[in-house]
Parts: structure tokens; C-alpha cells; sequence
């Protein structure tokens, strides 16, 4: 437990420290770094969250289970889709109802061009954050055509609230399976150009190769998963390790790298969206016909007990642990957002390096904000 703790931060009362934020949308959120400065270099910094802090888990106790949904598009807001999942499957678990199988093939899918779209504005704004504005205008580009389908089958281009406990909300647009082929046509040719944009640019693998080194173990300790942890070489992907939907039903890589630093963070997301294109391949064509929900009572009241379901976000690992005492709105709602562990790494990677070297850092732990505070 002493090495988990080496980095505990001691003031000093001769420390220069300067604040980052908070602002938005330069930082993608509202988040302050306390910053301790010798000269450029970082001595240590402290976080300070819960700027837009909402309660969302203690509404959470007020409310029935469908309306639950709707709060956790509000988190992790680039990972609406997973986020709503994750609750559904919980409480499908805890009510043993088994869902059609064109509902678990219409989820993943889902999951999939969310995963993608996620990547692709983190993509862009990384870029943008080490000074190539051009990422901003491609990335933003390659995503409409994903928002255009979630727009067409639900309504919602950002927060969904499509899932509900037993299936859907409705059925997907005719034109679903038709406007995903054409997407991943698409982005199968355009994905090359972010590696000749950005991934190959001398000047951004100057400043990411060999930055921020986050150890395996490390990653272990502190709990960071998703791409920042399996960039590190942590096998953390929950839809290889905890199959759910049905991801046990496709082929695809868990993208590892050993690097550790702020390259192999990136380039295991590059990895991810090429692996996503091969998900949604698989199952594209191969959608049951079938009803999209299972009938469920208006009123949903589970069993009295403790029930837990994870799932794997676009930035790691979401649990949604619920304990319920047999009433219409649970007793007590946690959820364990992936952002929340993956910021508190940031002192450990970013202590020795120079403040522009944060930004890099930083952004390559693709933050989502609201994930942190709830």
C-alpha cells in the first residue's frame, strides 16, 4: 500500500502555485489543476472537481427505475448510450428477464458508433489542445454522419435515452442497417488520414512519445481502465472479460499497449476505432428479426438485494451497483464512472514535466468532466 501513496503531495510554504482553470471549453469541462511550478516544470498538481456537481445518484433514490435513465445520459454525456445500458442491464439481471436477442444485437451496434463518435471528438480536441486545428474540422467532419443516425432511429443526436428496462424505446428507422454500411464505407477510408494528419506528425510524437508513463501496475493501483489503462498493457476490457449484449458473439481485439505514455494512450484509441468498425461489421447484417422490448409492469419494483452490472464506456469501466429494498425507487444507487479514477493519476504522471506537457498528458486521458463530479 506505501508505493499506491508514494505520491502523496506536502505543501510548502515557499511553493509557487498558479491555477489552470476552470474554464470551459478549453479544458472540456469545468475542472481546476492546482498547480505547484518550479519555473515551467510541474511539481505537483491537485485536482479540484465538483464544480457541476448534480447529485445524481442521490435523484437517483427519488426516482423509478426508468426514470433513472434518463439521469445517466448526464455523466459521461459521450458515452449516453453505454450509460443508459449499463442501468438496464442491472435491472434486467435483478428481475431475470431476458431480452430479445434484435435488442441485444441493436445495443452493441449502438454502443459501437457511440464508442466511435466519443474517440473521434476526443481525437479532435487533442489535436486542437497541442495546437493542430485542423484535427478540430476532420474529426467533427467523421461524426456527423454517426450523430445523423442516431437522430434518424431515436430522436437524440447526444443524449439518448433510447434503452429502457426490457429492450427499447421503439424500434430503429428502416434506413438503420443501410446508413451504418454506408458509414463504415466511409470512415474505413477516411481513418488513414488521422494517422497522416496527427499520429505521424513529427512534432506531436515529440511531444507524447516518452511523456506521462503510467506503469501497469500503477494503472492496477489507482484503477484507471479503458484505453488509458490498456495503454499501459492492463487487460481491463470488460466486453472481452464480462461479455454482455452481444459481444459474445463477435470476434475482436483487446487493443494493449506497453508503452504506457501519452502515445500508446493514443494509439490505443486510434486501434479502438478500427475495432469497432469490425464489431459493427459482424453484426450489421446478422439483426434478428423480432420485437424490440420485452413487456414489462409500469411500475418496475426489484427484489430486495444488492445488484451490480458493468459495462465498458468509451473511457473504461462503469459499474452500476443498485441496493434495493423491494420499493419502486432503489434504496441506494453508486455508480463507478471510469473518469473519477482515471483523473487522480494525473499528479503521478505529470510531476517532472513542463506545463505544456500536461496539456498533452491530460488530454490523452480523454477527461469527461461530468463523469467526475455526478
Amino acid at each position: 500500500m506505501e508505493e499506491i501513496f508514494q505520491d502523496i503531495i506536502i505543501k510548502k510554504s515557499d511553493d509557487y502555485i498558479i491555477n489552470m482553470g476552470p474554464q470551459h471549453p478549453s479544458t472540456h469541462g469545468v475542472l481546476r489543476f492546482e498547480l505547484c511550478l518550479l519555473g515551467e516544470t510541474v511539481k505537483y498538481i491537485i485536482p479540484h472537481c465538483g464544480y457541476i456537481h448534480r447529485g445524481i445518484e442521490k435523484m437517483c433514490e427519488k426516482n423509478t427505475y426508468q426514470q433513472i435513465i434518463h439521469l445517466t445520459d448526464r455523466f459521461d454525456y459521450l458515452s449516453a448510450h453505454m450509460n443508459n445500458e449499463a442501468v438496464c442491464l442491472a435491472v434486467e439481471n435483478a428481475l431475470e428477464v431476458e431480452v430479445p436477442e434484435r435488442v441485444k444485437y441493436i445495443r452493441t451496434i449502438l454502443a459501437e458508433l457511440n464508442r466511435i463518435a466519443s474517440h473521434q471528438l476526443w481525437w479532435c480536441a487533442f489535436g486542437m489542445d497541442l495546437g493542430a486545428l485542423t484535427t478540430f474540422f476532420y474529426g467533427l467532419r467523421d461524426r456527423e454522419p454517426i450523430l445523423d443516425i442516431f437522430e434518424e432511429s431515436f430522436g437524440s443526436r447526444l443524449l439518448h435515452s433510447f434503452n429502457c428496462p426490457g429492450g427499447l424505446m421503439h424500434d430503429v428507422h428502416p434506413n438503420f442497417q443501410k446508413k451504418i454500411k454506408d458509414f463504415i464505407k466511409y470512415f474505413r477510408k477516411i481513418l488513414p488520414e488521422y494517422d497522416q494528419l496527427l499520429t505521424g506528425n513529427i512534432i506531436f510524437q515529440q511531444r507524447s512519445i516518452g511523456m506521462g508513463i503510467l506503469s501497469k501496475e500503477d494503472a492496477i493501483s489507482y484503477g484507471v481502465t479503458g484505453p488509458s489503462g490498456r495503454g499501459s498493457g492492463f487487460k481491463c476490457d470488460v466486453r472481452k472479460h464480462h461479455p454482455y449484449s452481444a459481444y459474445s458473439k463477435v470476434d475482436f481485439k483487446e487493443i494493449l499497449y506497453t508503452e504506457g505514455d501519452t502515445f500508446a494512450r493514443y494509439k490505443a484509441r486510434i486501434d479502438e476505432m478500427w475495432e469497432s468498425l469490425n464489431i459493427l461489421e459482424q453484426l450489421v447484417d446478422n439483426m434478428p428479426a423480432g420485437d424490440y422490448t420485452v413487456k414489462m409492469k409500469p411500475i418496475i419494483k426489484l427484489p430486495a438485494g444488492d445488484y451490480f452490472q458493468r459495462v465498458e464506456t468509451a473511457r473504461g469501466e462503469l459499474g452500476c451497483y443498485i441496493v434495493s429494498d423491494g420499493n419502486k425507487n432503489p434504496l441506494r444507487v453508486k455508480f463507478r464512472t471510469p473518469n473519477f479514477s482515471n483523473l487522480f493519476i494525473i499528479n503521478k504522471l505529470a510531476s517532472g514535466n513542463k506545463i505544456a506537457d500536461l496539456v498533452a498528458i491530460s488530454g490523452s486521458l480523454d477527461l469527461v468532466i461530468p463523469d467526475i463530479d455526478r
